[in-house]
């Protein structure tokens, strides 16, 4: 493809692979961080249909801290010798 040709069908086909598995990835680490992040900051017992400062405060650094640590395990995976 570094030629400047159009992709073969098996290229193609590659790509889409490729980008779905991407997707699938992107979509389970959603539900792992909304699920994780819910369980460990929001009440058990609904008192109000809005989170609290103190809620959401601890969904801001729960994510943050989520992607962060999802972040470095992806550069240890890609450069173990780190």
């Amino acid at each position: 493809m570094a030629t400047g040709k159009l992709p073969t069908e098996a290229e193609k086909e590659q790509i889409f692979g490729m980008a779905q598995t991407e997707m699938e990835y992107r979509v389970e680490l959603f539900n792992k961080l909304t699920a994780v992040c819910f369980n460990k900051c929001v009440e058990k017992r609904y008192k109000e249909s809005e989170l609290h400062l103190g809620e959401n405060s601890c969904i801001d650094r729960c994510v943050s801290k989520y992607m962060q640590v999802n972040n470095m395990v992806g550069q240890l995976l890609q450069n173990p010798q780190m």
